[in-house]
């Protein structure tokens, strides 16, 4: 098959790519470059667009065969939904929503979402399984919720093969040129801080948690891009049509001890400056999520191979690699 990956020069869209093309698939990137980098992708055709321009989705889509798409663009960013709702439900609602109508006119039968734990909200319990209540609690999970039906009821319709992965929280890297380099993830959050030899932020110290900070289900982004390379052979061998699953490692790590963990790794955590700050807790976040993956298990085979050290190792060779520099520098 040929895959067209939406956001295929971002982060996680970079990493599905690598993946995907060592698994043996042709693979064409869209991409508006709005935060992606062509150098992620140097070696596989890139055509830059946004996919609110259904036309030129559509020219892609016919002119490169393409016979599934992996749709990974989109905005992530849960603070900045709060403040800016139409733009995250025009860039992700309606985006896909276009996506779609050029997926069905150019005969496309198969498509992988990029969906995201935000659709459960504030769920009270120990592991959010895909029945959990959802109940997005930011404009960002909404978005992604939407996004969701959206695919099922056109799937009903048209016979859409589909399979949406509900990420939990992303981090580390699979090479250096593929690192996170935004700040408003965790762990290059936190690089960045010390690098400047300041204290590490975390958001609120008062939630109903074991430590007073959010819990999180980190998994590596190799992990992520092994899960939609195993979506896509699924659906590829009929062997999943609609699928709705997790994709976490099912171990709750709260964010006072990844910053531990980041400080042991960066060498910093005998440094007072490296001590981490409290500031005041973010809107739309959410005390404790983390993922049963007992779906994606049993629908695919997959499981997370990577733990917190390999995720925070990696993104922080990554990171010291690609000239960020070392705390202090």
């Amino acid at each position: 098959m040929t895959w067209l990956v939406t956001g295929g020069a971002g982060y996680i869209g970079a990493h599905v790519v690598l993946a995907m093309r060592a698994a043996g698939d042709e693979v064409v990137v869209f991409d508006d470059l709005s935060t992606g980098d062509p150098g992620r992708v140097p070696d596989v055709p890139l055509v830059r667009g946004s996919v609110l321009d259904g036309a030129l989705l559509g020219h892609t889509l016919r002119d490169h065969g393409v016979t599934g798409v992996v749709h990974v663009a989109g905005k992530k960013q849960v603070e900045e939904s709060v403040r800016r709702p139409l733009h995250y439900y025009r860039e992700n609602v309606e985006g896909l929503r276009v996506l779609l109508d050029e997926v069905l006119a150019a005969g496309v039968g198969a498509l992988v979402f990029s969906s995201s734990a935000a659709v459960y909200g504030m769920p009270d319990v120990d592991l959010v399984d895909e029945d959990t209540e959802c109940r997005p609690v930011n404009p960002y999970g909404t978005t992604k919720l939407v996004g969701e039906r959206m695919i099922q009821e056109v799937a009903a319709a048209t016979g859409l093969r589909y399979a949406n992965l509900r990420y939990f929280n992303v981090a580390g890297t699979a090479a250096p040129e593929l690192t996170d380099r935004g700040c408003s993830n965790l762990v290059p959050m936190v690089f960045q801080r010390l690098r400047q030899r300041q204290a590490p932020l975390v958001f609120g110290d008062t939630y109903d948690t074991p430590d007073g900070t959010c819990v999180r289900d980190f998994v590596h982004v190799s992990d992520v891009a092994s899960a939609h390379v195993a979506a896509a052979r699924g659906i590829a061998e009929g062997r999943v049509s609609a699928l709705t699953a997790n994709v976490g490692r099912g171990e709750g790590v709260s964010v006072r001890e990844m910053v531990q963990t980041i400080r042991e790794i960066s060498g910093t955590a005998a440094e007072e400056w490296s001590e981490p700050a409290v500031a005041p807790p973010r809107p739309g976040d959410p005390a404790r999520v983390v993922a049963s993956a007992e779906r994606i298990r049993a629908a695919l085979g997959w499981g997370a191979r990577c733990d917190v050290r390999d995720m925070v190792s990696s993104a922080w060779d990554g990171w010291t690699a690609q000239g960020s520099g070392s705390p202090g520098t």
